[in-house]
């Protein structure tokens, strides 16, 4: 459940990735992955962050727990102790005594650990490495963890290669858990596993965030599973969020137009109902040279001429309701039935 003390407010964050070209390799341009986004989190929530491949959601993690560094913006953490720290101004050594309270779990499950280590050795690493636990009392933490992820604490001398997708995701779970984390960035946590795992390692994330008050930022492309476990839903397209607000608000009531056709996509709920699918046109545009204006009005069918003059800014329509669109409040767009 929401409520109103807020864990992080990111405010214009960017991050451009320089383009290199010849032999002295200058500066030609740059990518820019991440383009003047901007939210607040509220301690306990779950937000997801939805949009095709190659959007900026996972730069937009990755940058906020500063595995990336931005090119400009704010990211304001806010501590129990009621300390506000700019986590885009701190150096890594800086950033390593809030690493025990911001974690993420990556979205591969076998490239994330690390095969010549025992599951044991694994998840006991952040302990180590923060001076929390060692020897037995480790061991006793490492079972802990793993007991409450699902997974038989006797197999925690084993290694990588002998579980499933599904049992690694757990030990990946595991490992980010192991430090009593406050927010933990979710990166497509389900997306490489098979249909009915993907149901299990989602409950089970639903079951910790509600037993532990978690606040977590759920990465996905996929509609139907951010709808599972989400308060409110962020939509991003090429580097910028174009909708954000509540959960059902977004699936019943979309004010944005990309927003509309990823919703025509999900499959209904009732086989014998024909949903319209809304085709977009042309290729999503290169984050290296997105269109003047909106960057969605090339593929977007209530286009304008004032879209491709004008950027429209993120601002609230509705109450809780942000899109950023010149004529959110004129279109009648359709959403999923309830």
């Amino acid at each position: 459940m929401t409520n109103n003390n807020v864990i992080l407010e990111v405010k214009d964050l960017k991050l451009h990735f320089p383009l290199h070209y010849g032999i002295l390799q200058r500066v030609v341009g740059h990518v820019k992955a991440v383009d003047g986004v901007s939210f607040k989190l509220n301690d306990g929530e779950v937000l997801g962050l939805v949009g095709e491949s190659g959007c900026g959601k996972t730069t937009v993690g990755r940058t906020l727990l500063r595995l990336y560094n931005p090119t400009a913006g704010e990211i304001w953490y806010h501590r129990t102790t009621g300390e506000r720290i700019n986590l885009a101004e701190l150096k890594q050594k800086e950033m390593k005594r809030l690493r025990r309270e911001l974690r993420m779990i990556f979205q591969d499950p076998f490239s994330s650990l690390n095969p010549r280590l025992t599951v044991r050795d694994i998840i006991a690493e952040p302990l180590e490495i923060h001076g929390v636990a060692r020897g037995q009392k480790a061991d006793e933490r490492v079972a802990e963890l793993m007991q409450k992820v699902g997974l038989n604490p006797a197999l925690m001398r084993r290694y990588p290669h002998e579980f499933s997708g599904g049992q690694r995701q757990r030990i990946g779970l595991a490992r980010t858990l192991s430090l009593n984390p406050r927010l933990i960035v979710a990166d497509e946590p389900v997306s490489a596993l098979d249909v009915s795992v993907q149901a299990q390692v989602l409950n089970l994330l639903q079951e910790l965030q509600a037993q532990l008050g978690l606040t977590l930022i759920f990465i996905a492309h996929d509609l139907s599973v951010v709808e599972h476990i989400s308060d409110r839903i962020a939509v991003m397209y090429v580097g910028k969020i174009v909708e954000m607000t509540e959960t059902d608000t977004l699936l019943r009531h979309p004010l944005h137009p990309y927003t509309e056709a990823l919703l025509s996509a999900v499959p209904p709920a009732d086989p014998d109902v024909r949903a319209e699918r809304i085709q977009l046109q042309g290729e999503v545009p290169s984050p290296a040279a997105p269109p003047p204006g909106c960057v969605f009005h090339p593929r977007c069918r209530y286009a304008q001429q004032v879209c491709a003059e004008q950027v429209p800014q993120l601002e609230e329509v509705e109450p809780g309701h942000f899109v950023s669109c010149h004529f959110a409040r004129e279109l009648q767009l359709k959403g999923i039935p309830a």
